[in-house]
């Protein structure tokens, strides 16, 4: 199996590849479109800020490439952030692939979350094996409110949408690749969809 993680300078690919090989898997590191679109699955990490991490996917056209990928695509982070319509972050427009906007936390919230926090509400072959309530490692300031796409939510001063799906995209907002055996099982399990 090919496995692509994409690296357009804006991730913590390393330990994501570290945890794909733990699994006994090799992933390459590609933003070459080609090797994108022949893999078996694709991998799109993000850390950082959202406009920044635009303008790196546009740079290489990335941007264009990714939302017409017909084999599995698991966002993680912002790279989640970034499959969405729009986000507040620098004003950023992402790449459509899930119909809603990421807005900022700006309850009493601190911000921002750092840390474990549980998933429920799971409803896709991504959490085979998953139990309701498990926690997993989250760092993000930006939220993606419940919408129809939603496949997992964390509750953080308010409900959100922690994990989504549109048909071959899936989207999590926290780090499976820092979340113990949890995360570890979520990542196997995206890698045998």
């Amino acid at each position: 199996m090919k496995i692509v993680i994409i690296n357009y300078g804006a991730g913590n690919i390393q330990s994501i590849k570290f945890a794909i090989q733990r699994l006994g898997y090799e992933a390459i590191l590609s933003n070459n479109e080609d090797e994108i679109r022949n893999a078996d699955k694709v991998i799109f990490p993000g850390v950082g800020e959202a406009s920044s991490a635009m303008k790196m996917l546009k740079s290489t056209g990335l941007d264009k490439v990714i939302p017409t990928l017909k084999q599995p695509v698991l966002g993680i982070c912002l790279g989640m952030q970034l499959m969405c319509k729009y986000c507040e972050e620098g004003d950023t427009n992402g790449l459509n692939i899930f119909d809603v906007d990421v807005i900022k936390f700006n309850g009493n919230e601190k911000v921002p979350q750092i840390g474990w926090n549980q998933i429920e509400n799971l409803k896709s072959d991504l959490f085979k094996g998953i139990k309701e309530k498990e926690y997993m490692y989250l760092v993000h300031s930006y939220y993606v409110p419940i919408n129809n796409e939603t496949i997992a939510v964390t509750n953080y001063g308010l409900k959100y949408a922690s994990a989504l799906r549109e048909k071959n995209f899936y989207g999590v907002q926290f780090h499976p690749e820092k979340s113990s055996k949890a995360g570890a099982q979520i990542l196997k399990n995206f890698l045998e969809l």
